[in-house]
């Protein structure tokens, strides 16, 4: 029987262990593999803008999610989504969720008191809401506009609703009363 000198050991034991290690690796042990997100929360904004203006309201609002997690703003868009989307009553969830995570953000105040102005409901709690989004709003004129034009509107319609109820507080008309029983 021949002797191996240590030099011949030495590739020995590292043939095997190269032997070992590559074929425990293509075996089927399971792998933890962290995955990080290589998105900022202002491209999750952006990438759910893209997809909002395209008409991809699911994708989007899986953007506007990823982005919450860090931008209150976020809160805003997604409901903003609802609104286009005809869900009022999550719309308004999260209007007042993006007012309960930033105190100081005049459009989530403007956006709920549209969406009550648009409902024709709330409308003292609407023209609260515009005139804090008027309040809060200082450094860009055309959002102030909107605002002021959000609060008029509020202001306007229940204008127009208190001459109604004061009309129907009147006397009925003829035909009003053959419909009471």
């Amino acid at each position: 029987m021949k002797k191996y000198g240590p030099a011949a050991k030495l590739a020995c034991f590292f043939l095997f262990l190269f032997l070992f290690l590559a074929l425990s690796a293509c075996s089927a042990l399971p792998r933890i593999i962290i995955l990080h997100d290589a998105l900022t929360p202002e491209e999750h904004m952006n990438l759910g803008v893209a997809y909002e203006r395209k008409g991809e309201y699911g994708p989007a609002m899986k953007q506007y999610r990823e982005a919450s997690k860090k931008l209150p703003a976020a809160w805003v868009y997604m409901g903003n989504v609802c609104y286009e989307t005809g869900d009022m009553g999550r719309a308004e969830k999260y209007y007042k969720k993006a007012i309960d995570k930033n105190k100081k953000d005049p459009d989530a105040y403007n956006n709920l008191a549209w969406l009550y102005y648009t409902e024709r409901q709330k409308l003292d709690k609407a023209e609260t809401l515009a005139g804090k989004a008027v309040r809060l709003s200082t450094s860009d004129p055309d959002k102030e506009a909107t605002y002021e034009d959000t609060l008029n509107k509020i202001k306007a319609l229940k204008a127009e609703d208190g001459k109604k109820i004061k009309t129907l507080k009147g006397e009925p008309d003829a035909g009003a009363k053959k419909n009471l029983l």
